[in-house]
């Protein structure tokens, strides 16, 4: 069972989002917060596999609230709800180690599959951002030299990192590349472990950053 917490300062956008994932078999929602600050109380008490939390609250916003959250309950993973309109919230909700982001008008079958990714240890971008917001996240923030931490990949793995940071899913590397689906997901895992990461997301920024993807 996957257990849900779910943090909006909006009661009605909490009520559609609980009629929507407890008509899951394996989803179970186990608490709602109004702000950031009980949003940070909530995950310590239960900690949820997966928070639902938006941006634009009182008291404490939700990206302070990820922040202290993805710190010290590394377990709960944060996925942030947002809108077209936000993209530096989503540039900073990166650097906090958020496992993902969700645009509020996704239809209902998107947010069951979004919590299910992210509950699975998967990094989750909406579509609609992706490719969008991580190469502006990316152009943001001063580029790093490949160094040696990139020069631990072998070459097959920087080709999956690059398509990863293209936006292919696993499946479409495996295609593309003539692989398995299994031996990707395993080259995946050795590029986290090598690069000191700990989303897909965040190796994708990493793709932008270090020049590999995005030129």
């Amino acid at each position: 069972m996957i257990r849900v917490a779910l943090v909006d300062d909006e009661a009605m956008i909490r009520v559609g989002l609980r009629m929507v994932l407890s008509g899951e078999d394996d989803i179970e929602v186990v608490g709602e917060a109004a702000d950031g600050d009980e949003a940070a109380g909530l995950v310590e008490r239960l900690r949820p596999d997966v928070v639902l939390m938006d941006v634009r609250m009182a008291r404490m916003d939700g990206l302070t609230a990820a922040r202290r959250i993805c710190a010290e309950y590394p377990d709960s993973k944060v996925v942030i709800l947002t809108t077209f309109d936000e993209d530096e919230h989503v540039a900073a909700a990166l650097r906090a180690g958020v496992s993902g982001f969700l645009l509020k008008v996704a239809p209902p079958e998107q947010l069951v599959e979004a919590v299910r990714t992210v509950a699975a240890g998967k990094g989750l971008l909406d579509p609609a951002v992706t490719l969008r917001v991580i190469a502006a996240f990316a152009g943001q923030e001063p580029p790093v030299p490949p160094g040696p931490a990139l020069d631990q990949l072998t070459p097959r793995e920087r080709e999956v990192l690059r398509l990863l940071a293209e936006g292919l899913t696993n499946a479409e590397i495996a295609a593309r590349m003539y692989l398995g689906e299994a031996t990707v997901k395993t080259h995946l895992s050795r590029i986290l472990m090598k690069l000191g990461l700990k989303t897909r997301v965040q190796a994708v920024v990493y793709a932008y950053r270090t020049g590999l993807a995005g030129n």
